[in-house]
């Protein structure tokens, strides 16, 4: 075969595979949730005006960063069985010992963090200065904010892997947000109490810091709980893409008769729930368990409290399982988790007197805060 059929056969065979992927991409149906990785496919972004005019000039909600970073990835045809095989060419043929940044220590699955976004930190204070000037300046509230580092701050620089700078990333965010007292529940945390395939931190490790929270905002913590075991195996957001296999694991959660006896309310949906939803602990992400998942707007009540105080807490998703440990101490907790719903609207009949108000959110959030409303 000469030079010039070969060219032509190339030429050929690539066409097929573009445009083959982009007929494939029209019309395969296109998934609601990736099972790999414990979450809900991207949906196509807004295309009007506003989303094209803000391309280059606004961080997150631009139409091409949204399609080319989240729709793009997560709709491609077979998505899953070519990552699995890029995996298997790294990990067996070049010895890679990440997967997209996924790696594994001692069983225990991360992923790289390695810059600091400083748009995303700019936004993430953005919102949360909204709150603040808008709802608690004129009452004389002072909010509390908590950074929760995710597990590459124990594992990623201490075994050679590619971590950001998590004092200066922290440094950063409270210099956008001065107005806030900051409780360091850092030295609290340590690799053991987060699950090995997941981001989020389990639930029995984590007394300890619901009472550096408490007591940090005046509280005095004194609660005990007895710990059950869910009869379900749990592969977090990590099995899916890990290089290495990763052992099923087990979710514990705490109780005690007071817990027994709140009133837990989903403003979303109007209606009452509670504070461990087992349909959702046997679904496809058992962690949902905490508070029903993510919801925009909830309220506990505890006729059993300790004070009359009432606590007003912003979040992402690592609050849902810490907040039982806290609500002891509050006749009354609304959870306020702004990915999903504006302020203006969530906020709308929250009483702040006599109200801590607290900002618990994850580096991984704030890092990547095109999310909040």
């Amino acid at each position: 075969m000469n030079t010039k059929i070969k060219n032509i056969v190339n030429c050929v065979v690539f066409g097929i595979a573009i445009f083959g992927f982009a007929i494939l991409c029209l019309v395969l149906p296109k998934p609601e949730f990736l099972d790999s990785e414990r979450r809900p496919a991207a949906a196509f972004p807004a295309l009007n005006m506003e989303s094209i005019m803000k391309d280059g000039l606004q961080y997150g909600d631009s139409f091409m960063k949204q399609f080319d970073d989240n729709y793009t990835p997560d709709n491609f045809p077979f998505r899953d069985f070519f990552r699995n095989l890029k995996s298997t060419v790294n990990t067996y043929i070049f010895n890679k010992s990440d997967k997209d940044g996924v790696y594994v220590v001692d069983g225990v699955a991360a992923e790289m963090q390695e810059k600091i976004d400083e748009a995303s930190i700019a936004h993430a204070a953005e919102k949360l200065a909204f709150i603040y000037e808008n709802y608690l300046k004129s009452k004389g509230i002072t909010p509390y904010m908590s950074i929760i580092p995710d597990k590459g701050y124990f594992l990623s620089e201490a075994n050679g892997y590619l971590s950001m700078d998590y004092e200066k990333f922290i440094e950063m965010m409270l210099s956008n947000v001065e107005f806030v007292e900051y409780i360091d529940i850092t030295g609290k945390l340590e690799v053991e109490d987060y699950y090995s395939s997941d981001t989020h931190w389990r639930q029995e490790q984590l007394i300890d810091v619901a009472e550096t929270l408490v007591n940090g905002m005046g509280g005095n913590y004194n609660s005990t709980f007895e710990k059950k075991e869910l009869d379900v195996d749990f592969y977090g957001v990590y099995a899916g893409r890990s290089p290495k296999p990763l052992d099923p694991e087990t979710i514990y959660y705490l109780t005690n008769s007071n817990l027994e006896n709140v009133k837990v309310t989903d403003w979303e949906h109007g209606k009452e729930i509670t504070l461990y939803d087992m349909e959702k602990a046997h679904g496809k992400d058992a962690y949902d368990m905490f508070l029903s998942g993510e919801l925009s707007k909830v309220t506990i009540e505890n006729p059993g409290a300790k004070t009359d105080k009432e606590l007003v807490i912003f979040r992402d998703s690592y609050g849902r399982s810490i907040l039982p440990l806290m609500v002891e101490d509050y006749a009354k907790i609304t959870v306020i988790d702004i990915r999903y719903q504006i302020p203006q609207i969530l906020l709308m009949g929250v009483n702040f007197e006599n109200a801590d108000v607290l900002f618990l959110y994850s580096t991984l959030i704030l890092n990547n805060s095109s999310e909040l409303k």
